[in-house]
């Protein structure tokens, strides 16, 4: 499973950003830092039961400040965005999965798979590489993430 775009920064941010999470009563979701266009953002997603509100996301961020400045894992400037995952969020990390058991999901595949590139179902298992689709004609489906676009929540009645 992925751990996020921004390699070593991602790890070093999440170092950092997992104690304060837990002191909040907050998960951490994922963490990304990209560059888009001339600017740098480093995006933290925040969960927690029940889901998370704005004011989580500034308590968050507040707490979140002084730890990054002192540790100062990012060499250069970049915007600092909390938030959460929201509806049909990505699932990119193995612990993403297992949460999710049970969820419907949603999928893009790199290329077609029996001529679909997109399917839907329940999350039936998942391993570090893999997992397994149940599809709405009670048929199975093994799913290597390598082979994916995306795998997201379907939080949405069709």
């Amino acid at each position: 499973m992925s751990k996020g775009k921004g390699g070593n920064t991602v790890a070093a941010v999440w170092e950092i950003a997992r104690p304060v999470a837990q002191r909040l009563s907050l998960d951490i979701w994922d963490i990304c830092f990209l560059k888009e266009g001339a600017d740098w953002y480093l995006r933290i997603f925040i969960d927690k039961d029940g889901g998370v509100d704005i004011n989580d996301c500034e308590a968050f961020s507040r707490a979140i400040d002084a730890p990054l400045d002192e540790a100062d894992p990012i060499e250069q400037s970049y915007c600092l965005e909390v938030s959460s995952p929201g509806l049909e969020r990505s699932l990119n990390r193995e612990e993403h999965f297992e949460k999710c058991l049970g969820e419907k999901i949603q999928l893009k595949f790199i290329r077609p798979v029996n001529g679909k590139r997109e399917y839907k179902g329940v999350l039936e298992s998942c391993s570090a590489k893999s997992f397994t689709l149940r599809l709405d004609d009670g048929d199975e489906m093994n799913v290597d993430l390598k082979d994916t676009s995306y795998v997201k929540l379907d939080d949405f009645d069709d």
